[in-house]
C-alpha cells in the first residue's frame, strides 16, 4: 500500500480515506470521487485496493483518493 507520507502522495493529496481529502487545497474535491471509480484505478469498482500508475508497484485504498481523479469512462 501507498505511504499517505509519501513524497508523490503528498504533492498528490492522497488520501486513503475520501471524505478526510483537504477541500480547501482540492476545492474540486466530491464526497462520490474515490480511487475504485477512478479513471486510472487498475482492479474492480468493488475492489478494497488496487494498483495505481502514479503509485509502480504499490497500491491504494479503493476509498482513497487523490487530486489526479478523473472520472472513469462508462
Amino acid at each position: 500500500m501507498v505511504d499517505a507520507k509519501d513524497a508523490t502522495a503528498v504533492a498528490l493529496g492522497y488520501v486513503a480515506d475520501s471524505s478526510k481529502a483537504d477541500t480547501k487545497k482540492f476545492p474540486k474535491h466530491e464526497a462520490t470521487q474515490n480511487c475504485n471509480n477512478c479513471a486510472i484505478f487498475q482492479g474492480k469498482a468493488a475492489d478494497a485496493a488496487g494498483g495505481c500508475p502514479l503509485f509502480a508497484g504499490k497500491q491504494v485504498a479503493g476509498k482513497g483518493w487523490c487530486s489526479a481523479w478523473a472520472k472513469k469512462a462508462a
